[in-house]
C-alpha cells in the first residue's frame, strides 16, 4: 500500500501543478502581482492537502509569530521538496533566490518573473553573491520575506551541518531579522527518494535573529539553534508510536544524542 499510495501521491501532485498552472494563467496575469500570490500558495496548500489524504502525511507548522512584521529572511533547512511549497503559503511576500535556468522554462518561467524573483547564475560564486545581495536589498524595499536555504542543497536527516557563507553575507550585507526555521520533513518525504511515509511533518519558525551581530557570532547561533531544534524533532519522530524508516545518517545521531529506539521498524532505510 505505501508503493501504490506513493506512487498516486506522486502522479497527482505533478498533475495538480501542471492543470493548476494551465487554469490559473489568464487570472495570475491580470491580477497585480500582490494579488496574484494567491495562485502559488493556493496551489501550495493543495499540494499538501493532497500528501495528506493521499500518503497520510499531516503538515504542522508552528511559530508563525516570530515573522516580524517587516521585511526578513527566512532559513529553513533544507531536507525535502516539501521544504519549498510548505511554508509558502504562510509567508506574506515571498522572495526566491533560484537558479536562472528555471526562468527559461515555459509557464513556469513565466510565474517566476511575475512574481520579481532573484535569478542568479550559479557559474561564479562570488558574482552570484554580488547580484543575489543587489537585488535582494532593492526587492526588499517593498516589505518582502527573502527565502533562502542555507546549506544551499538538500541533505538528509541528521546529516552533519554543512551552512553555507552566502546566507551570512546576507544577513550582515541586509541588516535584516533571520527567522531560522526547523523539521525533520527528510523522514516522510525524502530526498532522491519514490516513497512518501505517513506521519505528522512538524516544523517550527524558531525566535529572530536580529541585524547588528558579527558575521561569526550570527552563523554560530543560526547553526546552532537551527541543528538543536531539528534533533528534538529528530527524537520525537523515531521514538513517536509508528516512526518512518531512517536513513543511516538519522540513526546515527540519533546514537550521538544517546536515543535508544524502540521499534525495529525505525531501524529501516
Amino acid at each position: 500500500m505505501l508503493f501504490i499510495r506513493s506512487a498516486v501521491f506522486n502522479a497527482i501532485f505533478y498533475l495538480n501543478l501542471i492543470v493548476q498552472m494551465l487554469f490559473w494563467t489568464p487570472l495570475f496575469f491580470l491580477l497585480p502581482r500582490k494579488k496574484a500570490w494567491f495562485v502559488p500558495k493556493f496551489w501550495a496548500a493543495s499540494s499538501l492537502w493532497l500528501q495528506r489524504i493521499i500518503t497520510g502525511a499531516r503538515s504542522e507548522i508552528t511559530g508563525l509569530e516570530n515573522l516580524p512584521d517587516g521585511p526578513c529572511i527566512i532559513a529553513p533547512k533544507h531536507q525535502s521538496f516539501w521544504d519549498t511549497i510548505a511554508f509558502l503559503p504562510n509567508i506574506p511576500d515571498a522572495l526566491y533566490i533560484l537558479k536562472r535556468e528555471l526562468v527559461w522554462i515555459p509557464f513556469f518561467g513565466w510565474y517566476v518573473a511575475k512574481m520579481r524573483m532573484i535569478p542568479i547564475n550559479r557559474g561564479s560564486r562570488t558574482k552570484a553573491l554580488k547580484q543575489a545581495v543587489k537585488s535582494a536589498h532593492e526587492l526588499m524595499k517593498d516589505n518582502r520575506q527573502l527565502i533562502i536555504y542555507p546549506e544551499g542543497t538538500r541533505r538528509p536527516p541528521g546529516a552533519e551541518p554543512a551552512y553555507k557563507y552566502g546566507i551570512v553575507e546576507l544577513y550582515a550585507q541586509l541588516g535584516v531579522p533571520v527567522v531560522p526555521v526547523a523539521h525533520a520533513a527528510g523522514l516522510f518525504w525524502p530526498r532522491r527518494k519514490f516513497l512518501r511515509h505517513p506521519g505528522l511533518i512538524r516544523a517550527r519558525f524558531l525566535p529572530a535573529i536580529e541585524p547588528g551581530l558579527s558575521r561569526e557570532v550570527f552563523q554560530e547561533r543560526l547553526v546552532r539553534e537551527t541543528e538543536t531544534a531539528c534533533d528534538e524533532m529528530l527524537v520525537e519522530a523515531a521514538i513517536s508510536p509508528n516512526p518512518p524508516p531512517l536513513p543511516e545518517t538519522a540513526r546515527r545521531r540519533l546514537n550521538e544524542l544517546g536515543v535508544v529506539m524502540q521499534s525495529n521498524k525505525s531501524q529501516t532505510g
